[in-house]
């Protein structure tokens, strides 16, 4: 089933149809909201091949590649909320001051209503589906829009997902961002968007003239701070991984790294080897989305002031490039002040942990901080001093695959959060329950007040 919209009224009638749908109650069941999640995972399993073969053509991606970047955790966020959802629906008994007594009170989380979840195309399957585990499990209606730079993907989920889920209560709407801007008109009860931080700006545009409320998972410039007793080799490795996967191309993937003077240029030679080692792309350049985006980072290396220690080559007609590895680039040029979001790696020495600090919070609050050292102490001083969506210590970007944790930005890389309990709330609505007794009813709370009952009251109140 595909709702491929170019129209507004086509938007207004398919957002009617899923309020309908909701105002049933159908949704809000525990039965109802495991089954769309059982869908979810059997669309994994069962359609492992055809995400692979939209990956190769979207993204020019392998197969295991787009198994543990897509499929690996989206299945986790499934597994965990199936274990947990039937004690998060529970009403949560919240305690009542003495002045309240007698009396229960409750907060009870409800479904929002009608929700709409607009994906992106570096991991249009992960980052599209392991939103709509949040949105289901809180037991909303969802609009699906994947994104139209990953068009085969796209075409996947609009063909194939929905034989998987309730046709009534989830549908998958197919098009460009005039669609997008055409759904959020019809006003829903919530929105979440991942993408880049200028589109979502213009996403919190859209939604302002219904008072939508927004989740924004945008990018940002993540920082990797290298202490000087961290183990380089461990940290090469890493930093290469994590570089390399969907060529960079990775809301949370090392944008730059901070060095401590004194063990820079042995991490820079380590990590030019270990991308040697790991980067297995044909002629070892990797493949970048499209041409907009290829130009962006060739322009970055055209301009740049850093010397370009290893790679740097680009092949326009494959729109590809070799993983590149810059020492030294002027903090204010693009490649400093823009996210990479691609295969470049700027290298900067510092000549202390204060300075790597500062030279962090001077700039936008980025998605994710990674801090490599054997310090208790440095560790704990990034923790606390850095504001950042969230920190990985003596690793990279893998926090994001632990559904306790809440996955989300803060300032310019993002607002709001989801992932386990995290997006199951962004989905839901915390209604505060009081409940109380007709006896005692107290007249002295009942005005005329004479000085007495004043006195009283305010002693009680």
């Amino acid at each position: 089933m595909t709702a491929t919209v170019d129209k507004p009224a086509t938007t207004s009638l398919l957002v009617r149809s899923l309020r309908s749908t909701f105002a049933t109650g159908a949704t809000r069941s525990l039965s109802w909201r495991l089954a769309q999640l059982d869908g979810i995972e059997r669309f994994c399993d069962e359609q492992e091949d055809a995400i692979a073969e939209a990956m190769a053509s979207d993204l020019g991606r392998n197969a295991f590649d787009s198994w543990f970047g897509e499929i690996v955790g989206t299945k986790a966020e499934v597994a965990y909320a199936r274990k947990n959802l039937k004690r998060w629906m529970k009403p949560q008994r919240q305690r009542l001051p003495l002045t309240q007594l007698p009396g229960s009170a409750r907060v009870h989380y409800e479904p929002l209503g009608v929700v709409l979840v607009i994906g992106p195309w570096n991991y249009p399957v992960f980052l599209t589906l392991s939103p709509l585990v949040a949105a289901v499990a809180a037991g909303n209606c969802v609009v699906v829009k994947p994104s139209e730079l990953a068009p085969a993907t796209s075409a996947l989920l609009a063909t194939v997902l929905p034989s998987y889920l309730d046709k009534d209560a989830i549908r998958v709407v197919e098009g460009d961002g005039v669609v997008t801007q055409e759904l959020l008109a019809q006003g829903f009860d919530h929105a979440l968007f991942t993408g880049g931080t200028a589109i979502g700006a213009k996403i919190m545009a859209g939604a302002a003239p219904t008072l939508t409320p927004v989740t924004l998972e945008l990018g940002g410039k993540s920082p990797v701070i290298v202490d000087e007793d961290a183990d380089l080799d461990v940290v090469a490795r890493r930093l290469a991984w994590v570089k390399l996967m969907n060529s960079g191309q990775t809301c949370i993937a090392p944008d730059y790294v901070l060095a401590h003077r004194s063990i820079r240029d042995a991490l820079v030679s380590k990590t030019v080897a270990a991308l040697a080692e790991m980067n297995t792309a044909p002629e070892g350049r990797v493949r970048i989305v499209n041409e907009r985006q290829f130009d962006r980072l060739r322009g970055y290396l055209a301009v740049t002031s850093g010397n370009v220690v290893a790679g740097g080559a680009v092949d326009p007609d494959t729109l590809s490039m070799e993983p590149t590895v810059l020492v030294d680039p002027a903090v204010d040029e693009p490649v400093m002040t823009d996210e990479i979001f691609g295969p470049i790696l700027p290298v900067l020495a510092v000549d202390s942990v204060d300075d790597a600090i500062a030279f962090v919070n001077a700039r936008p609050k980025p998605l994710a901080t990674y801090v490599f050292s054997k310090s208790k102490a440095v560790q704990r001083r990034i923790v606390t001093e850095v504001p950042t969506g969230g920190i990985v210590v003596n690793h990279i970007a893998l926090h994001c695959l632990v559904p306790s944790l809440p996955f989300g930005g803060v300032g310019a890389s993002g607002m709001g959060a989801y992932h386990g309990r995290w997006g199951f709330e962004t989905f839901s609505h915390r209604k505060a329950v009081l409940t109380k007794t007709f006896k005692p009813d107290l007249r002295i709370v009942y005005p005329p007040y004479d000085e007495k009952a004043k006195r009283l009251m305010r002693k009680l109140f």
